[in-house]
């Protein structure tokens, strides 16, 4: 991996190749660093990041799931977004089609987590409206720490019962059958969540992207063509005026790009 934007500045060429631009295997310690969430400042805001992949043709998918346009570095920047976030936020749909599992803990950043205040692994938090989810499996029964539901507060009793007899802890995040993005950030926030990380799926990532409450995108862009007519990273509605965020790094491994970009 090397770094390409910020421009690394040129060192002395008899000190050595230079890290940033030398293509290598970066540690995690170093993928840490370079997606370091910003300092609070003593606030409690809420900070969204999004984590997306795309291939050249603007597929986020190919036969319904991420992995096949995904690739060793991205999954390393995967797990390493997962490590920095205080929760993981999930469309229903993404949850299903994706077999999403309880976070696990990792050794590598169990003493800068402990450091930082945060739980031993990422709350994984699921938006869904009708709960359509199968308790049984081990994202509810076996975490590490309580699985979230957000949904609203028509939401039917009985699978809000089914939920927390699984020991899921519901949050109601919306007076009507869906979830407030905003609202929903709120009661995160409200539990101490500030740090966010959403990793789909396309039509939760556009819900985030039309209410205007998404601060940063991590996205990779893979080097494949897949034609057909998957899903871009963002769907449903358009914003009435196209929002612009700015470059804030790119990295690239094998063709990879890793982008962040944030709001400008």
């Amino acid at each position: 991996m090397r770094r390409l934007f910020p421009v690394p500045p040129v060192t002395d060429p008899t000190a050595g190749p230079d890290p940033d631009r030398t293509d290598r295997e970066w540690s995690l310690a170093e993928l840490a660093a370079a997606y370091a969430y910003p300092e609070p400042d003593g606030r409690r805001e809420p900070w969204l990041r999004a984590n997306m992949v795309s291939t050249l043709d603007g597929a986020a998918q190919h036969d319904g799931r991420s992995q096949p346009i995904s690739s060793a570095a991205d999954m390393r920047v995967f797990g390493t977004l997962r490590a920095l976030a205080d929760v993981v936020i999930a469309g229903a749909e993404t949850v299903r089609q994706e077999g999403y599992r309880p976070a696990r803990v990792r050794p590598d950043f169990a003493e800068a987590r402990r450091a930082a205040g945060q739980s031993p692994v990422p709350v994984i938090a699921v938006v869904t409206a009708g709960l359509e989810l199968d308790f049984s499996l081990p994202l509810f029964t076996s975490p590490v720490v309580p699985t979230l539901i957000l949904t609203g507060a028509a939401a039917a009793p009985d699978r809000i019962a089914a939920a927390e007899k699984a020991g899921a802890r519901v949050v109601i995040a919306g007076d009507g059958v869906g979830v407030d993005p905003a609202r929903a950030l709120t009661a995160l926030a409200g539990l101490g969540h500030t740090r966010l990380l959403t990793e789909g799926g396309p039509r939760l990532l556009g819900q985030f992207v039309a209410a205007g409450v998404l601060d940063e995108l991590c996205l990779t862009v893979s080097p494949m063509l897949t034609a057909g007519d998957a899903q871009r990273i963002a769907g449903g509605p358009a914003v009435g005026v196209p929002r612009r965020f700015a470059l804030a790094s790119l990295l690239e491994e094998e063709g990879f790009l890793f982008s962040r970009y944030r709001r400008d």
